[in-house]
């Protein structure tokens, strides 16, 4: 799976890296690299809690991939 990610530099030299398609998910490093490592850990977080608080009382859950 691809997933975007927007990456920055901050005012403080640090890079942030947001997921757009994913509200509050984002983290940060000292370089492009680490800032780029903390981002897919905090995705896979993200997905976890997502999965966890879906409601699958109303239908079958199916997964599909991309």
């Amino acid at each position: 799976m691809n997933i975007r990610v927007i990456l920055e530099k901050d005012k403080a030299g640090y890079y942030v890296a947001q997921v757009p398609a994913m509200p509050g998910c984002l983290s940060q490093g000292r370089t492009k690299k680490e800032a780029l490592a903390n981002v897919k850990e905090a995705i896979a977080g993200w997905l976890e809690v997502m999965e966890s608080k879906a409601d699958h009382t109303h239908g079958e859950p199916v997964e599909v991939s991309l």
